[in-house]
């Protein structure tokens, strides 16, 4: 068919009359025309794209020949398990050292006072002080040796890295201590570890450590290094007991004055000793070397490294504890890349205020905090059309994460979803969440409303934080990822719950460089974590999904038997209840002498209310607590929760108690990573438990 007989059948005019039709249109019309294929132009040049995942997100994780069911990472670059992603940074002191060298002498560790901006440190300043601090620390009868162990005492802070990097850079080991583990807990470590000096942030701290050493529970401590200022009174009641104390400016002078060369450790060599407060029995020291610290965040930026790699403009917000091998591992990542990392003030409640003005571009968080923002957010829309309308953003945003765009600035960011970005500072482009399990729905919105990647990991102090990690690109919940390419996972039958590797579910096991040592001084325990084969021994019960990414399902530990013989873990029904909209926190109670569960629920103080008006029940907090209607309606929620869940009828509460006050770590319920304390709160409980059964016999 010719080309004119084809432009009649579509009524279009042939190729040498289109000069002639453009001629015959209006300047306006042209104009139009003009600037729509303008538009046209510019989405076609600047339309959202999708983040190009690094592998295929159906096929995550393969198993390893000959391992016995083991699977590794897809992503890596052969099957050798990842040590280091760097040459020049084995260790953590090499790794400061490769940030100072490509930052430039850039700044590094932020702090600000009250309504004050941030002031900075910069990276000569801080290994000058670090190296300053380790020579004090040699004047002061410590040695160049992994021998030496050193303790740390203190709140998130910039003193607290250069007291780390001091002992790095002279092969010392670092202890950290914190309040929460308790004065018995803190006496059991400095003695267990044989620690002779501690750093301190407060003076109160050094007081503390005083009254051991006087009981003479703590004979081997002989120096307290103090942040802050301290009356000299205190140096006097040192003197009693036979304890040195100064002042960290006047040891780092001391070093000055006295400068020994680096002792720079192997990669072999122990670089923390991290004592986990866990939930029963006393503290665990868990060993961790350079290579373990190196090898785990190596995993993660092999992961990320096509995606959202780190850069040297990248600013951390320091909040959760350094205490713990979570923050540890995240801040090594920055400063190996030369970025910032800015320290809160020291109180939660004002961290908003620390975040605006440090504008972070990381915020690593616990799934609590995510909770809290969620509830936040939406108690903020407080009528049924505010709630649609944000309600029906983040479903058009989700569609988008679904199909791999994340980004801030669509029409929904600026109708709903900026002012939140911005109350974390507006520029967050990456939060990465651990040590508890996140809700796959809070998750799910946060993704749309912040704009910006989130990550979900899992593990634990054993092996260096973490052994699974999101895959960039797989925007799903309900899951933790597939492994790091520094480790293996695999699976063990677990019979007493009926867990069975023929169907792809049984006990987590770790084996790689990230696996710690073991726990110091403690060889039985050292021998339940791992075994002959070098495989950690979680404790927790993960199941393999079709994409090869891991779902943590069960816990192994706290299980107990009821009276009819059936084995319930507690944690796995708690990580359901706690998905019920009014339930804040929740702890689920079984007696091996009784046929059924109970349960103590603290409300959410910001959801309750309305969930209750709702319903018809009015009241203030603490008389929505002691309503019976309402305790009932809880109960109802939970147990429908259970069934949609799959409880058996045994795991499901057949009685609640509600109590008004958080579990936390102040009041001893929480360990310091927000982990039931399950004996404290048994006893704690003790007399509600008992009327509980006594309702419902």
């Amino acid at each position: 068919m010719q080309t004119q007989e084809i432009l009649r059948l579509l009524r279009l005019p042939e190729l040498g009359d289109l000069g002639q039709f453009f001629r015959s249109l209006s300047a306006t019309t042209l104009v139009s025309v003009g600037a729509l294929a303008a538009i046209l132009a510019y989405w076609f040049t600047h339309r959202p794209k999708a983040l190009q995942p690094p592998c295929n997100l159906l096929m995550q994780s393969e198993e390893v020949e000959d391992s016995g069911g083991a699977r590794r990472s897809v992503i890596g670059d052969g099957p050798q398990l990842l040590t280091h992603y760097y040459d020049d940074a084995r260790t953590m002191y090499q790794v400061f050292r490769r940030g100072l060298s490509i930052s430039g002498n850039g700044p590094c560790l932020g702090f600000r006072k009250p309504k004050q901006p941030y002031q900075w440190l910069s990276y000569q300043e801080v290994a000058d002080r670090a190296e300053f601090l380790g020579s004090g620390l040699l004047q002061h009868n410590c040695k160049p040796s992994t021998d030496q162990f050193i303790g740390v005492f203190a709140q998130n802070r910039p003193e607290w890295i250069i007291a780390e990097l001091a002992c790095y850079t002279y092969s010392m080991v670092v202890v950290p201590l914190y309040d929460t583990l308790g004065p018995g807990a803190i006496r059991y470590i400095i003695r267990t570890a044989d620690i002779s000096t501690v750093v301190v942030d407060k003076p109160q701290k050094a007081v503390l450590l005083l009254e051991h050493v006087e009981r003479k529970e703590t004979p081997g401590l002989k120096l307290i290094i103090i942040m802050e200022p301290f009356e000299e009174a205190l140096k006097d009641r040192g003197q009693e007991c036979g304890v040195v104390i100064k002042s960290m400016q006047a040891v780092e002078e001391c070093g000055q004055q006295n400068h020994q060369a680096p002792v720079p450790p192997k990669p072999s060599d122990l670089s923390i000793v991290c004592f986990t407060s866990g939930t029963t029995g006393s503290p665990k020291g868990a060993m961790l070397t350079h290579g373990n610290v190196v090898a785990d965040f190596s995993g993660f930026l092999k992961v990320t490294e096509k995606v959202i790699f780190p850069r040297q403009d990248d600013v951390l917000i320091s909040f959760l504890p350094l205490a713990h091998m979570f923050e540890r591992v995240i801040q090594s990542v920055v400063y190996c890349h030369g970025g910032r990392v800015g320290f809160f003030q020291g109180d939660i409640r004002l961290l908003p205020d620390d975040m605006k003005a440090l504008h972070p571009t990381i915020f690593p968080v616990v799934p609590r905090l995510l909770n809290r923002m969620y509830d936040k957010i939406f108690s903020q829309a407080d009528t049924p059309l505010k709630r649609w309308l944000l309600e029906f953003a983040a479903k058009r945003k989700q569609a988008e994460v679904r199909s791999g765009i994340i980004r801030n600035d669509s029409i929904w960011d600026e109708l709903f979803f900026n002012k939140i970005q911005a109350s974390l500072g507006g520029c967050v482009r990456m939060i990465v969440t651990g040590a508890a399990p996140a809700s796959p729905t809070v998750l799910g919105f946060l993704r749309a409303a912040l704009g910006c990647q989130v990550y979900e990991g899992y593990g634990q102090t054993e092996c260096t934080a973490g052994c699974t990690f999101t895959t960039p690109g797989d925007w799903t919940s309900g899951h933790v990822g597939a492994p790091l390419p520094c480790n293996h996972i695999k699976l063990i039958d677990v019979e007493e719950l009926n867990y069975w590797t023929c169907k792809g579910e049984g006990e987590i096991c770790v084996r790689g460089p990230n696996v710690f040592k073991g726990y110091l001084k403690d060889p039985s325990r050292t021998k339940e974590a791992l075994d002959s084969d070098g495989w950690l021994h979680t404790g927790d019960i993960g199941k393999w999904l079709p994409a090869g990414t891991l779902k943590i399902i069960d816990r192994k530990k706290h299980i107990f038997k009821l009276a009819q013989g059936e084995y319930v873990a507690p944690e796995k029904i708690e990580n359901i209840y706690i998905r019920s909209e009014p339930v804040a926190q929740i702890y689920v109670h079984g007696d091996s002498l009784k046929a059924f569960l109970v349960g103590v629920v603290v409300p959410d103080p910001e959801v309750m209310p309305s969930w209750a008006q709702k319903r018809g029940i009015e009241g203030s907090y603490e008389e929505l607590c002691a309503n019976k209607e309402l305790k009932k309606a809880i109960l109802e929620d939970m147990v429908r929760l259970g069934k949609q869940s799959g409880l058996h009828s045994f795991e499901q509460v057949k009685a609640i108690h509600i109590h008004s006050d958080m579990f936390s770590v102040q009041n001893g319920l929480l360990t310091p990573t927000l982990k039931a304390k399950r004996p404290e709160l048994r006893e704690y409980f003790k007399k509600q438990i008992e009327e509980l059964y006594s309702i419902s016999m």
